[in-house]
Formats: C-alpha cells, sequence, structure tokens
C-alpha cells in the first residue's frame, strides 16, 4: 500500500510541476499588443497624437524603423502642432473603433508668395492605409506646403518645445508613457521623409499568479512521494522471507578479539545500513534540487499579490485658477533649456562670438554682454563676464500660457561662489529658443515670495495691471525717481527701503565719484547722474499672494562736461570710456550709460507689504561725446 501511496505522489506532483510549467510556457498568451501604421504618403515629419497611444492600457512603447538616423521626440500636442503649423506633416489618430489612422496635413500658416501676407487655409486630408484597417480613398490630394510659401527648413533637434527626444540609427525604440494631451513626433532630419514603418505596442496583462504555488506545491508532493517510496522500501525489507520457528541453534566458541590477524566472526555496522542511508540522501537530493531550480524559475508575475496597492501620500493642494492655460514647461525641461544656454553663453564668453551669444541672450543681458565682449577686444586685460553656473535650477515658475511670447523666472545657486542668481527666460514664438532676457543677484538673505508649483504654473499680469500696488509699466519709472530724488521721491513709502542695498550702493558710488571729479575738475566742469527707465520692456509674473516677481532695466546716465568754455574733458585715466566713446577727449563732454537688471517682489493691492528689491545686477552699456 506504501508504494500505491508513493506512486500517487509521484503522478500528482508531476501533474502540479507540469501545469505551473504550462502556465508559464505553452498556455501563457502573447506579453505586448501592437498596432502599425502604414504611410502611402512621404512627409518629413510623423505626429502620433495622444489619442493613439492611449487607445490601449498600459506604458507605450514606439518603434521606428528606416535606413539612416531617426529622431523622435514628445511634448504637449498643441506645441507640437504650432511647430508643425507651416509645414506638411502626417498626423496618425484612433477612430471610434479603435483602428489607427493616418492623414496628410497640409500647412496651416502659409505665406501668399505674391503678397507675402499669411492665410490659414484648410487642412486637406488623406487617409492612409492602416495594417489590420481598411484603406479610405483619399479625399483630396494633400499639399506638400512647396506651393503655399516655403519656410526655411529647420532640424527639430534641440528644440526647447520637446519634453524630451531620441536619437538612434536605423531603427529607434523609445519607451514611452505619455497622457492623452502629449504626442510624438517622428522625423529623419527634416528634409527627408520621415520613416513609414512605425508601431506603437503595449503590454498585456499574462500574470499567472498559481504558476509558482503549483510547481513550489509539486516540489513538496515529489518529496512526500520519496518519503513514501523509502518506507515502502524499507518496509519491504523488514518483511521479506519466511517467519518460521528454526532448529537450535548451537552454542558458539566465544571469538577472541585480541588475536591478532584474525577477523572471524566480526560483523561491520558500516556496511549495509551505510549505503542505504546514503541512497535516501541521494534520493531526496534531486527532488529538492529540481524544486529549487524551479522556484528559481519563477518571477513574480508567476505568484499571487496579496499586499495592497501603496497609497501615495498627499501633498498640498494648490487651487488652479478656473481658466488657467498649462505651464509653458517642466522642472525638467526647464532645467535642460538652462544648461543649453549657459553651455552657449560660456562659448560665446570664450571667443568673445556676439553672434554666439544672442542665440540665447537677449535684451538687457545681451545689451552688456556685447559691450563687454567689445571692451575685452580693444583692453587686453578687461575681465571676462562672470559664467553662468550650469547648475539645476532650485526655482522654476513658468508662465501658464498657450501661445507665445512665453517667460519662464528661476532661481539658480552658484556652489563655486556661494551665491545666487534670479533670471527672466522667454521665448519669442514657436520655434525660437528660450533667450535670457534678465539675469541678476540675489541680495543676501533674500525672501522670495510664495510662488505656485511648476506643474500649475502662473499667469502674467498686465504691464498696466490694476491689481498690483505699482503696474510693471510704472515700476521702472518709480524706481529710478527714488535713485534720483531719495526720500523726496513721491514712490518712497511704496518701497521697502530699509533692505534695500542696491540703492544705498549707488548713492555711495555717486557720491565717491562726485568726490574725485571736484578735486581737480570742480572749477572747469561738473558731473551729473540721472537715473531713468531702460530701452527693454519690464516682465512679470504673478504669486499666490496677489503679488507679482517683476523684472525691470533702469539706465544710469552719467554726464560729465566743461562748464569752462576754454576747457576740456580729457580720458586719460579711463579706457573703457575712451573706448566705447571712440574719443580721447571733448569740449563737450561725455555721457555713460550703466544698464540696470532689477527684479522686484510687487505686492496686491490692499496688501500691507512694500515692493521689495529681490535682485540687481549693473553693468556698463556705452559712452558717447555729447553733441
Amino acid at each position: 500500500m506504501r508504494f500505491v501511496w508513493a506512486v500517487a505522489a509521484f503522478v500528482l506532483a508531476a501533474l502540479m510541476i507540469g501545469a505551473g510549467i504550462a502556465q508559464r510556457t505553452v498556455f501563457q498568451g502573447p506579453d505586448t499588443e501592437t498596432a502599425a501604421v502604414a504611410l502611402e504618403e512621404d512627409t518629413p515629419y510623423v505626429l502620433v497624437e495622444g489619442d493613439v497611444l492611449n487607445s490601449r492600457p498600459g506604458a507605450q512603447t514606439l518603434r521606428a524603423q528606416s535606413e539612416g538616423t531617426i529622431f523622435a521626440a514628445y511634448g504637449r500636442t498643441a506645441d507640437l502642432e504650432a511647430w508643425l503649423s507651416d509645414t506638411a506633416y502626417t498626423r496618425v489618430t484612433v477612430d471610434e473603433e479603435g483602428a489607427l489612422e493616418a492623414e496628410q496635413i497640409t500647412p496651416s500658416l502659409a505665406v501668399s508668395e505674391e503678397s507675402g501676407e499669411e492665410s490659414t487655409p484648410a487642412p486637406e486630408e488623406s487617409a492612409a492605409a492602416v495594417e489590420g484597417t481598411e484603406a479610405e480613398a483619399p479625399a483630396a490630394d494633400a499639399s506638400t506646403g512647396d506651393d503655399a510659401g516655403a519656410v526655411d527648413v529647420r532640424s527639430p533637434v534641440g528644440s526647447d518645445l520637446w519634453l524630451d527626444e531620441f536619437q538612434q540609427e536605423d531603427v529607434l525604440i523609445a519607451p514611452l508613457q505619455l497622457p492623452e494631451d502629449m504626442s510624438v513626433l517622428v522625423a529623419a532630419d527634416g528634409v527627408e521623409p520621415a520613416p513609414a514603418d512605425i508601431t506603437v505596442s503595449w503590454p498585456i496583462a499574462n500574470a499567472t499568479p498559481w504558476a509558482g504555488p503549483l510547481i513550489v506545491a509539486g516540489g513538496l508532493m515529489m518529496a512526500v512521494g520519496v518519503f513514501l517510496y523509502i518506507l515502502a522500501i524499507r518496509h519491504l525489507r523488514r518483511s521479506r522471507g519466511p517467519r518460521r520457528k528454526g532448529l537450535p541453534v548451537p552454542v558458539t566458541e566465544p571469538i577472541d578479539l585480541a588475536v591478532e590477524g584474525k577477523r572471524k566472526g566480526v560483523i561491520s555496522a558500516s556496511g549495509r545500513r551505510a549505503l542505504t542511508g546514503g541512497r535516501r540522501r541521494l534520493i531526496v537530493v534531486p527532488a529538492v534540487a529540481v524544486s529549487a531550480l524551479l522556484f528559481a524559475g519563477c518571477s513574480s508575475e508567476a505568484w499571487p499579490q496579496f499586499a495592497p496597492s501603496p497609497t501615495p501620500s498627499p501633498s498640498a493642494s494648490v487651487i488652479v485658477p478656473e481658466g488657467q492655460q498649462a505651464p509653458a514647461v517642466t522642472e525638467a525641461q526647464a532645467d535642460r533649456i538652462w544648461t543649453r544656454v549657459a553651455e552657449t553663453v560660456a562659448a560665446a564668453d570664450e571667443t568673445a562670438d556676439e553672434a554666439l551669444a544672442a542665440t540665447r541672450l537677449d535684451g538687457a543681458v545681451l545689451a552688456a554682454r556685447s559691450t563687454n565682449y567689445a571692451l575685452r577686444g580693444a583692453i587686453g586685460d578687461y575681465p571676462a563676464p562672470a559664467p553662468l553656473p550650469a547648475e539645476p535650477l532650485t526655482l522654476v515658475l513658468p508662465q501658464a500660457y498657450d501661445e507665445w511670447p512665453r517667460s519662464i523666472v528661476g532661481v539658480v545657486d552658484d556652489t563655486d561662489s556661494n551665491t545666487s542668481s534670479i533670471m527672466m527666460l522667454t521665448q519669442q514664438d514657436q520655434w525660437s529658443p528660450y533667450r535670457l532676457t534678465y539675469l541678476a543677484s540675489l541680495e543676501a538673505a533674500t525672501e522670495l515670495p510664495v510662488v505656485a508649483p511648476a506643474y500649475i504654473g502662473a499667469i502674467q499680469p498686465a504691464p498696466d495691471s490694476p491689481f498690483l500696488l505699482l503696474p510693471p509699466a510704472q515700476l521702472a519709472e518709480a524706481y529710478a525717481d527714488i535713485l534720483n530724488s531719495g526720500e523726496e521721491s513721491q514712490y518712497f513709502d511704496l518701497f521697502d527701503v530699509a533692505s534695500d542695498q542696491f540703492r544705498v550702493s549707488v548713492a555711495g558710488d555717486r557720491q565717491k565719484r562726485l568726490d574725485e571729479f571736484n578735486q581737480t575738475g570742480a572749477s572747469t566742469g561738473e558731473l551729473t547722474f540721472q537715473a531713468a527707465p531702460g530701452a527693454y520692456d519690464p516682465l512679470a509674473l504673478a504669486t499666490l499672494e496677489s503679488g507679482a516677481i517683476v523684472a525691470v532695466n533702469i539706465d544710469e546716465i552719467d554726464t560729465v562736461k566743461p562748464t569752462n568754455p576754454d576747457a576740456v574733458i580729457k580720458l586719460e585715466n579711463n579706457p573703457t570710456v575712451r573706448t566705447l566713446s571712440g574719443a580721447e577727449q571733448s569740449s563737450t563732454g561725455f555721457t555713460t550709460t550703466y544698464t540696470d537688471q532689477l527684479f522686484f517682489y510687487v505686492p496686491g493691492q490692499g496688501s500691507t507689504e512694500k515692493i521689495r528689491l529681490l535682485g540687481y545686477a549693473s553693468d556698463i552699456l556705452n559712452a558717447k561725446v555729447i553733441p
């Protein structure tokens, strides 16, 4: 009977192990679902929209195949469509039945060759065959854009609109997990046709939670069968042979164990029993080894998951204003943009290349850099501008705006100098890179206002906004008046002058230069100072406390001129003004202009706070002979 139970255990073990292995092999279905698009028309770009990527549950994997370099990028669908608005492209969508469709789109921003005016033709669409669906007849012949006002070909690589991008040779595979409001752009180089072999795949849930338990239980049952088999063998050996009464056995003589060399009658206790025990171990070990090997081959998908899914801890909630648009960039996107800006400016600073700097600088920052490059070219030991710290931004406040221009406020820490800088980056249109338009050093112990998270962004107050203590358009004029008139200014009580170190330094520097001038030129000339709004418009982004961070530009103009008709102003000890003005001396005098970049926190109307200076930077801008 013991043999029967052992055989039954072996059979049951084989069935359980076989069932577990079969679940992970022959009975396991495909682990991905793939949809392919067959493109009939050649266009330089293919836009795979978010509804395609989310037509099946789970993460997405994009695969594109073609000869040569393949490029892919993803971002907000609205941004990608805006970037493609002046060129022909193929758009891949999904219909109501879940089938993929490809349609060719003509440029929505077409320029008439005769009038030079922009027109917006209705998109002409043509259906292309999609694997697994029936191809529809073309509705109209789509224009390639050659007849509708050609535009300069540009590379899609490195655009600041992309959240991320990929480049691979011949075959591109990009794992993604995008929401419905994001899409993927596929191209070659913007000139050659985009890859025509494009597929999107999704994982299929084919977990086998009982495969692991079946295999382990089968291994345990096999061990039970081995144990029963050993018991059966042992019982059989003990019970074999006839059991009858035998004749009396004669008494044997005692064996002298002390006799050397005599081994008669000595029975070894290490023979059969040792061999039998060894066989038992050899039988048990294979069963355990087989179970362990099968157990090691089971992944987490082969086991039931009893633990509950982790629940994310709640974070502080911020109410998004009704109707507010999406933020211009993400934090990771802003870091990448800032790194590109810092690297480009570093290369421009090294060679004093104004054209290269202009690709990433604008406004007051570019004006100051251009002056520095000119002075370095003429004065050998003139110092280079401070490098931009290419480090991750510690604060990112993007503008919540779907159109252009767009702006970003950022803060970066320079670990080398142990200082922090605040900046304003601006993108003029969807094809332009972000450029640094304002940059200033934060004052020591500056307390920044509370701003919205980067994933929410902030609106841009209007230049004449009545909701702020002072409209952004009037801020430069008001602060310039304080620099000129001090406590007599009508705006003096609106500003927190106690914490304003810039105003103190300007007043001290003016007095110092005036004292030095009066030592030699008080009787023949005069030195005056005047501050006025600069040439560049203010930029502002709202904070959470109904206020705004506002960046403005102010010009400080120093004027030195003779008061005696026989006197002249000489620049023997001033190579900077001499270089910029192009004159050694003048009987009419000189003006020297310094450009200031200032960041303020402007509270909202009704607040008890005052306008606070957050950061500042001052650089020489130009010098001219007074006509």
